[in-house]
């Protein structure tokens, strides 16, 4: 088993056992239980004039397990996250809380995992983080045309004229919890790695 030193990543294409399968779901359980615990913790408005629109970190372990474990795994704990805030700490918010938190978090996840697992270095970590916030924003301007009419009973032309507040939103929440990642991924990746 290979180490790359640039970005403190291990590569683990070799065939996992039994035991290493069991130690990856622990600590992507411990993810999922760190981000939810953090969204309890830290949530706030980033414009005062939409004050529902709510800064959270729960994307940051999300993101470092998608680092670490690939973009599948990372999907896997946008969906489970995304639940379990949607009936916890995040209840209010309900199914239409979930579906966006999924859409928002699952585009953010893929492409930048995606890039990052080609390109396992710093500045493919920059890259990888950049494309993914990029895409995250854009892709939250037509879920937000399409689901926030469905759910909140709103006229699309209300949540057009909300738009730029809500690419804003979309852009800061990524663009922190991306930087946030890169400045700590490196420093917990060998024990994300460890199956010992």
């Amino acid at each position: 088993m290979s180490q790359k030193t640039n970005y403190g990543n291990i590569d683990d294409r070799h065939r996992m056992t039994g035991r290493e399968k069991t130690v990856r779901l622990a600590k992507m359980g411990m993810l999922v239980a760190i981000s939810v615990v953090l969204v309890y913790f830290i949530h706030f408005p980033i414009f005062p004039a939409v004050a529902f629109l709510e800064y959270d970190p729960a994307d940051i372990p999300i993101l470092i397990g998608t680092f670490a474990f690939g973009p599948v795994a990372g999907v896997l704990l946008t969906i489970v996250t995304s639940v379990v805030q949607g009936v916890t700490v995040s209840a209010a918010s309900g199914a239409y809380g979930i579906i966006m938190h999924i859409i928002a978090t699952s585009v953010l996840v893929i492409v930048a995992g995606v890039i990052y697992k080609f390109n396992k270095t710093r500045k493919g970590a920059v890259i990888a983080l950049i494309c993914g916030t990029a895409a995250m924003a854009v892709v939250m301007i037509g879920a937000n045309l399409i689901i926030t009419p469905l759910f909140m009973g709103v006229p699309r032309s209300m949540v057009w004229d909300l738009m730029p507040f809500i690419v804003g939103f979309n852009a800061i929440k990524a663009g922190i919890n991306s930087i946030v990642t890169f400045f700590l991924y490196k420093r917990i990746s060998g024990f994300l790695h460890r199956t010992a």
